[in-house]
């Protein structure tokens, strides 16, 4: 049985990571459950899977989840702190950190510090402190498995292989816009960034996938947690989103993770590595793809993911200010107060202007971090 904590329990990837635990309850059992502010959601979750100990970051609703859960043999506690010290549970076998955008970073490098293996499905712990998180997992020998469907393509692809990588081949379905011009995307609406047209997932990251950050995202995360440098990673357009990444090795072959697309399988996947173990998902019926298609990113109408590319390239702190000036602009977007191409424009000005640090300490980065939000409140 493996006790697993996950970060985010009440989000996208949290919520399908249950599902997975309701598939397999002889394998494994939540042990921590980790909410931002949906109080309703980790009440239900506690009740149905009697956990150690549940945690709500807004504290205004720690009263709300104490009472409802009165009755049950189930610690509660508040705020991001607390989030953190329950991450050095012993009892904790698995960490799951699905916490989205830079919140995520500080429990999930408690975590490694406590020598539990991460299940990663929050990219920009990577992002924005990928050369600290790396180091501190091979410090405490802690294992990072990914979870992001492309990575852990990646991942499935190298697992027995001793050739030298010569490229990573990172899928991206194009999202919702995929083939629009700039002139078409002048007036789009929240909605419309929100129906991307394969996967499930929250906002944040779907709108990510609209403007393509999400795979420039993806390519520095890759960057770190497989040691290949972003020049010989290659963004790649594929709509159908069954090809979900690809490595190209030194004599030129080229390995490929396919499925449907569904976040399940690399959850379970990271869940039960080294083992695979039976999915109730429907299987890939090549018969209903008679065509795989792949193509180049359009990097003048999408420019984040060129962006990205900057700032892996430039090092430092960039990632880390372009990050925060994409959850900060992301953020602008669903209030409504900027249009979808002013995404771009307000992460490209914030890694003009913000103060670049060439070897930032990981007190830099949240230094950085609240820099570059403070700036734009």
């Amino acid at each position: 049985m493996r006790h697993i904590a996950i970060l985010g329990s009440t989000g996208s990837i949290g919520t399908q990571a249950l599902d997975v635990i309701r598939w397999h309850p002889d394998e494994y059992t939540a042990e921590v459950l980790c909410a931002g502010s949906n109080s309703d959601l980790l009440i239900k979750q506690a009740l149905e899977f009697k956990p150690n100990a549940v945690v709500i970051a807004d504290e205004k609703k720690y009263s709300i989840v104490r009472d409802a859960l009165a009755n049950e043999s189930v610690k509660v506690f508040a705020g991001m702190q607390a989030i953190v010290e329950t991450m050095e549970m012993e009892s904790i076998d698995m960490v799951l950190a699905a916490i989205v955008g830079f919140a995520g970073l500080r429990p999930t490098l408690r975590a490694i510090e406590s020598g539990k293996p991460i299940a990663l499905a929050n990219k920009e712990t990577m992002v924005v402190a990928g050369s600290i998180v790396t180091n501190a997992a091979a410090q405490f020998h802690t294992p990072i498995l990914p979870v992001d469907s492309e990575h852990s393509a990646i991942f499935q692809c190298l697992v027995g292989e001793l050739s030298p990588v010569e490229k990573i081949l990172l899928t991206a379905s194009g999202g919702p816009f995929y083939g629009h011009q700039r002139d078409s995307l002048l007036n789009v609406k929240l909605d419309d960034a929100l129906k991307h047209p394969n996967w499930s997932m929250g906002r944040k990251v779907t709108i990510d996938s609209a403007t393509l950050m999400n795979k420039g995202l993806e390519v520095i995360e890759a960057r770190w947690l497989f040691d290949v440098p972003a020049t010989h990673i290659e963004a790649v357009i594929h709509p159908q989103s069954v090809v979900h990444s690809m490595v190209q090795f030194a004599d030129g072959s080229v390995k490929a993770q396919l499925g449907i697309p569904s976040m399940k399988t690399p959850i379970q996947y990271a869940f039960s590595f080294p083992n695979r173990i039976e999915s109730p998902l429907p299987r890939l019926d090549f018969a209903n793809y008679p065509q795989l298609t792949f193509g180049k990113p359009d990097t003048d109408t999408f420019r984040c993911l060129a962006l990205a590319y900057e700032a892996i390239a430039r090092g430092g702190n960039m990632p880390c200010i372009m990050n925060a000036a994409n959850e900060v602009a992301v953020q602008r977007f669903i209030e409504g107060s900027i249009r979808f191409l002013d995404i771009a424009d307000f992460v490209e000005r914030e890694m003009q202007t913000a103060t670049f640090i060439a070897n930032p300490s990981l007190d830099d980065l949240f230094e950085t971090d609240r820099l570059v939000r403070k700036s734009n409140q």
